[in-house]
């Protein structure tokens, strides 16, 4: 299992810094953003433009994630851990008790087969 790390990217540096509308301003607009295996433990994320992000096997334990729309972002093997997830809109690949165990005991979410 990969562990959370810091990526070397402009963008990263942007949400690790919490500075959301700048991220969402740099976002480029086609195309996926590579986030993967990210560290975002403890951020507030709340405004953040989520759509294409690939999320993959990031780490989120205790995120404020409330009012995202994650349904085009990729979360496969991400961890929500005591993040606050109020209205969130998630991909539609993962179901409730997906998002229920992570956010409870920080397992990785798993998208179900299509």
């Amino acid at each position: 299992m990969s562990q959370p790390r810091q990526l070397d990217s402009a963008l990263y540096r942007l949400l690790r810094n919490e500075q959301i509308a700048e991220f969402n301003a740099q976002k480029p607009q086609t195309g996926m953003i590579d986030l993967r295996g990210g560290d975002f433990r403890g951020l507030d994320l709340r405004q953040l433009d989520a759509s294409r992000i690939d999320f993959t096997d990031a780490y989120f334990r205790g995120a404020d994630l409330r009012g995202l729309d994650l349904r085009e972002a990729k979360l496969e093997g991400a961890s929500i851990a005591h993040a606050q997830i109020s209205g969130v809109y998630f991909p539609v690949q993962l179901s409730a008790d997906e998002v229920l165990l992570s956010m409870q005991f920080g397992i990785r979410m798993r998208y179900r087969p299509t």
